[in-house]
């Protein structure tokens, strides 16, 4: 009772003045000790560890620990050890390494639940030969009372402490019994699997698919963070399905009233970080910055620009509305902000081809491009400047501004040819009427190049002693190979830089179109053959090759 009344570590330090203490009252004081801390204040928290390594009692305390430990009960041991590492003792002290080599000594007589507790204390603490020696030992005991597990918490607990570092083998025998289980699983478990897996760095897609399931029955029950956190370890694992994601994402959409600002952006930021494009929940949100724009902060606007640009992704009717929402409470924060992070706001809006005259302005002022470029990640900085160049130039906003600007330095480019797209034209055009790996003065690469007439219907060659620059006379076709990365999740929707770059070839006189890899790999030859030929020949929008592909795939 006296101890549920301390409420910091000093004050249980305190009381060891007045009672001589039993080894489990040992076990927990330090337990308290720690409690107390949870809900401080980090600053408040260095502060009480401070008081606490002072306190003439607390090294008494340390002493008795050590004396006593091999007559403590287990989970009077594991506790004690949990405890001293969450309180911040370090782990080369004595007091940690003792307590480490007692539970060594010891492991065999532990229960499921002083297990848990022990793997909790190793995920907190770094490696060295005790926590190696003991996560060994773990990982052999695991193996050993495997057939005896009956419970799903226990195991995900012992699936949890074999870690990443573990034998594949060890692995898929988790896997397998987690599988014999699945019917005892609840919504916790389900939900609880996924940051188990992402711990043991091991994609498990049968169970992650199950889980999946349940989740999506039941995701009005799941709590906010829990729905972050399955999140996370599909972006760790990786592990992508899009029932899953679109099944959180109308959750969230649905509460984009109740949830604040902070808590949308961060799952808009994972769907970016999983490369999934929810329109739904895009739209939503923009129609909320639209009504209320000064309810952002500048590290939301920033997140939301970085999201919006690498998706490709804006509201449809409300684009311009809301892009000038977001610039108006970005650029009221200009006389604070970094050069990088000006930079990078810039390069996002550019990316949306949209082009803030303030942020520009201040952008190109002579001392900030010299402290881009001369400080700080200086290769990514060259990158971002080239960008914008390039936006000023072939977008052409400002008609006043000299189209000679040339910023930073363009990225390395690409010169892998992809074989299947090499055979289908060959089979098409034959040998001679297209250029591979063509490398443009700008900086882009153009996998294969193909020059028509302007009706599109007949194959220009050098041999015809014709200009082909001329686009007054004819049509150049860019074939772009573009990886499974490079378009939104489940789509053919291109993010942020490859509908830069098709933009651009756009505005240099080409008619582009794009190869997803991935599901042209899928397709027959005949098929490829197909789909080349009436996207190089047949003339429609932008769009329509990407519903072509979709048809073929």
């Amino acid at each position: 009772k006296l101890l549920q009344r301390c409420s910091s570590p000093t004050d249980v330090l305190d009381l060891l003045d007045s009672y001589k203490l039993s080894l489990s009252l040992v076990s927990s004081c330090l337990t308290c000790m720690w409690q107390t801390t949870k809900k401080m204040s980090e600053d408040q928290r260095r502060y009480e560890k401070k008081l606490m390594l002072e306190h003439p009692r607390f090294e008494q305390l340390c002493s008795r620990v050590m004396q006593e430990v091999r007559q403590m009960r287990p989970g009077d041991l594991v506790y004690s050890l949990l405890a001293v590492v969450k309180l911040g003792v370090s782990p080369r002290t004595r007091l940690v390494q003792t307590l480490l080599r007692a539970s060594q000594e010891r492991l065999n007589t532990f229960d499921e639940k002083s297990l848990a507790v022990l793997i909790s204390s190793l995920e907190e603490m770094e490696s060295c030969k005790n926590v190696d020696a003991l996560k060994a030992g773990l990982r052999l005991l695991v193996e050993l009372r495997m057939p005896q597990i009956k419970s799903v918490a226990a195991l995900q607990t012992m699936m949890r402490c074999i870690g990443r570092d573990a034998p594949l083998s060890l692995k898929k025998k988790m896997e397998g019994k987690a599988l014999s289980l699945l019917d005892q699983f609840t919504l916790p478990n389900s939900q609880y699997m996924f940051s188990t897996l992402a711990a043991m760095n091991f994609r498990s897609a049968p169970l992650l698919d199950a889980c999946s399931n349940k989740i999506i029955e039941n995701i009005h029950g799941i709590p906010f963070w829990r729905l972050v956190f399955v999140l996370r370890s599909c972006r760790d694992l990786p592990y992508r399905n899009h029932l899953l994601f679109h099944a959180v994402g109308d959750y969230v959409t649905s509460m984009i009233d109740v949830w604040q600002n902070k808590q949308i952006v961060l799952f808009l930021i994972l769907f970016k970080d999983l490369g999934f494009l929810h329109a739904g929940l895009m739209d939503a949100f923009s129609e909320k910055v639209i009504g209320d724009p000064q309810s952002l902060i500048l590290k939301d606007v920033q997140a939301v620009l970085r999201v919006y640009s690498h998706l490709n992704y804006l509201p449809g009717q409300r684009s311009q509305q809301f892009l000038e929402a977001v610039r108006s409470v970005f650029e009221s924060y200009l006389s604070k902000i970094l050069p990088v992070d000006l930079l990078q706001a810039t390069y996002f809006f550019c990316l949306l081809d949209y082009f803030p005259q303030d942020s520009l302005d201040r952008l190109l002022q002579e001392h900030t491009l010299n402290e881009l470029l001369t400080t700080g990640k200086i290769s990514r900085s060259g990158e971002m400047l080239h960008y914008v160049s390039l936006c000023l130039e072939l977008d052409n906003p400002l008609p006043d501004r000299p189209r000679s600007l040339v910023l930073g330095r363009p990225p390395l480019p690409s010169l892998r040819i992809n074989p299947m797209i090499q055979r289908a034209l060959q089979a098409i055009l034959g040998d001679g009427p297209f250029r591979e790996g063509v490398q443009l003065q700008n900086g882009y690469h153009i996998d294969f190049e193909i020059v028509l007439d302007k009706e599109r219907r007949n194959i220009i060659s050098e041999s015809q002693g014709e200009d082909p620059t001329d686009n007054t006379l004819f049509q150049r076709v860019a074939v772009l190979s573009a990886p499974a990365a490079a378009f939104c999740f489940a789509t053919t929707h291109p993010k942020g830089k490859l509908a830069m770059k098709r933009r651009h070839l756009s505005a240099l006189g080409y008619h582009t179109i794009l190869v997803p890899e991935q599901e042209f790999e899928n397709l027959s030859e005949e098929q490829r053959i197909e789909f080349l030929t009436t996207n190089i020949f047949v003339t429609h929008d932008a769009m329509s090759a990407d519903e072509n592909f979709r048809n073929h795939w």
